[in-house]
This record gives structure tokens, sequence and C-alpha cells, in this order.
């Protein structure tokens, strides 16, 4: 499987365009609650962009990725 290194890049087009259409002001962020809201549209565009946005919202930047937050209890 061949492995895109700027996939991100490619897959957001419009930058700015899904905080338009949540109607949150420049600068600001689109808390979760509105995230969810979103990706349930009937628009299948504005659908995808929320979906991308909570897969981005998962990343930290510098290419690692979180930690989770919780523990599992080590087998025996």
């Amino acid at each position: 499987m061949a492995t895109d290194k700027n996939w991100i890049q490619k897959a957001i087009k419009n930058p700015g365009a899904l905080r338009k259409k949540a109607g949150v002001k420049a600068g600001k962020k689109i808390s979760g609650k509105e995230l969810t809201k979103l990706s349930k549209s009937k628009n299948p565009t504005t659908r995808k962009q929320a979906n991308l946005a909570k897969t981005l919202k998962k990343m930290k930047v510098g290419g690692t990725v979180k930690k989770r937050t919780t523990t599992r209890k080590p087998k025996r």
C-alpha cells in the first residue's frame, strides 16, 4: 500500500469553508458539539468536512499522535 505524505494538504481544498458554514468567526475554534452536529448534515460535502475536522482534531502538530488517556491493565 503506497502512502502519501501530503494527504492532509490534498484533503483540505477550501480552508475556512467549514468554519464559515458553522458560523464561527475567524480565529475561533469550532466546538466538538458543533462538529458532531455538522457531521450529521444532509449536505455530503459538509459531512465529509466535519468528519475530516474530527480526525484532524485527534492529531497533534509535528506528526506525532496524542497518547491515549485511558490506561489498560497489564495481562497476567
